[in-house]
């Protein structure tokens, strides 16, 4: 039993004649009677009562094509439902990024959000470290972190460049200046997010080389904790450029570079190679990708 086989049926029935479904159906009048027959002899009942001249049902036809109905009516929505994910009227896109490397999807969200508002948005909290395996196990579509992936699986696109700042509350020594050099970051207590990474190492190395102390006297877990921390005037922090781009704009702090510490890093989409993405992942990469070259 075969969707055009059912198709068949349930046109011959709401015509109530094999020729008028043959002509709906685009068929000859024989094609249409065999493919009745075929399915009569599949299921080992008869569908139509043949005495009659109208296309008469018997009971086992009848409860055939309700089921047929119910089937073809799922074809159509099943149908329908592809098409608006790919004419971007429906659909979802999985994103897995840290607490810093959210901060450069923001701009990307809102303009995708203009083109498709249709789009549900779902970005993940991860671990910079997992994100690749997130993606390998397909939890997630796509990726955000600030490193190529040796996963040869995997492909990136670089989307922005940040770099790392110090910042200081507006009351702040360092406030009326737009750099400073580690030696005089020695006297400072440092509030420093508690995840390791590559740039804290970079960043620990640097104050070991310029022989300054690195006082470290508060951890926090979150981006955002530090950043208001720093605005009390409890310390100093360095923190991606991008993550406090807002605060330093409106003059909730300042942001300053340290001579020492040129630390840039770009922030890469990671995706699957081979595999075919959803149309919404689809239009946000591409998104992504045309903002970048803006």
């Amino acid at each position: 039993m075969d969707i055009n086989q059912l198709e068949v049926l349930v046109t011959v029935a709401r015509e109530k004649s094999f020729s008028r479904a043959a002509e709906i159906l685009d068929r000859t009048q024989p094609a249409v009677s065999q493919a009745i027959r075929r399915l009569e002899t599949e299921i080992g009942e008869t569908l139509f009562d043949r005495s009659s001249k109208d296309g008469t049902l018997t009971y086992a036809g009848e409860v055939l094509v309700g089921y047929a109905r119910q089937m073809l009516n799922l074809r159509h929505t099943a149908n329908n439902a592809i098409k608006e994910l790919r004419g971007l009227h429906k659909g979802k896109v999985t994103i897995s990024a840290n607490e810093h490397t959210v901060f450069c999807l923001l701009p990307v969200i809102r303009e995708f959000r203009e083109r498709h508002p249709n789009i549900k948005i779902e970005v993940q909290r991860g671990v910079a470290s997992r994100i690749p395996k997130e993606i390998t196990a397909r939890e997630v579509e796509l990726g955000v972190i600030s490193f190529k992936p040796n996963d040869e699986s995997l492909r990136s696109v670089s989307i922005l460049t940040d770099e790392l700042m110090l910042i200081v509350a507006p009351t702040h020594r360092f406030a009326a200046r737009k750099s400073v050099s580690v030696k005089e970051l020695g006297d400072e207590i440092f509030i420093a997010h508690n995840a390791v990474s590559p740039y804290r190492h970079k960043v620990i190395e640097t104050f070991e080389k310029n022989k300054t102390t690195l006082n470290i006297a508060v951890e926090l877990p979150s981006l955002e904790a530090i950043k208001r921390l720093v605005e009390t005037g409890a310390g100093v922090a360095l923190v991606p450029k991008l993550a406090a781009k807002v605060e330093t704009a409106n003059g909730q702090l300042v942001g300053l570079s340290v001579a020492e510490m040129k630390f840039e890093r770009k922030l890469n989409i990671v995706y699957r190679r081979n595999s075919v993405l959803s149309h919404a992942a689809e239009a946000f990469l591409k998104t992504a990708k045309e903002m970048s070259k803006g």
